[in-house]
């Protein structure tokens, strides 16, 4: 019976246009990110076009949600990590919303990390990431900052793919090197 309620909420939270979602629905549309045991205590915010942002739930675990599914490219997109990340979700979002091109996008962020502007992950942080068509058939995909870290640095791959390295650094030696992790 649960598994059916969940359903039926989730199916109502994703098949109404964000714009016409209550507070309710987007809180839980996208706290569908976050592990289970951190959903209720998580932060909710609301991401307009320029990376402002909103809160329409405060929280008590560190953790920040948000809906990403109005972004180019995306069907259904929900993302969670720390809010000590903040700012670089602000500047990744105003970037996403530019109307610019992936490769446009691209050499805005190797700009801005060439001058020093780019923003920065909290080393540690997670960032849960659920993306697909819908939220049926969304998978979760984890990430795990570790900013300027190498190969050298972590012992760890810096190329490589889930089915044959597992763990791997993506991007290393940049603000954005992060730890691809398996996920289910």
């Amino acid at each position: 019976m649960k598994r059916f309620l969940f359903a039926v909420g989730v199916a109502c939270v994703t098949s109404v246009p964000a714009q016409a979602q209550s507070d309710a629905e987007v809180i839980a549309r996208a706290t569908l990110a976050a592990p289970p045991s951190m959903q209720a205590d998580a932060m909710v915010i609301r991401m307009a076009a320029d990376g402002s942002h909103e809160v329409l739930r405060g929280g008590s675990n560190g953790l920040m949600c948000w809906d990403r599914s109005d972004e180019p490219n995306q069907s259904f997109s929900v993302q969670c990590t720390s809010e000590e990340n903040l700012d670089r979700v602000k500047q990744n979002r105003a970037w996403a919303m530019s109307g610019k091109t992936p490769e446009e996008i691209r050499a805005m962020r190797d700009a801005a990390e060439a001058d020093g502007t780019r923003k920065v992950s909290k080393v540690g942080s997670v960032y849960y990431t659920l993306n697909g068509e819908d939220a049926d058939s969304a998978s979760i995909h984890l990430t795990l900052a570790v900013p300027f870290a190498t190969a050298e640095s972590l012992g760890l791959p810096d190329q490589g793919s889930y089915t044959k390295t597992g763990s791997w650094i993506m991007e290393a030696g940049t603000s954005s090197a992060h730890l691809m992790l398996p996920g289910r």
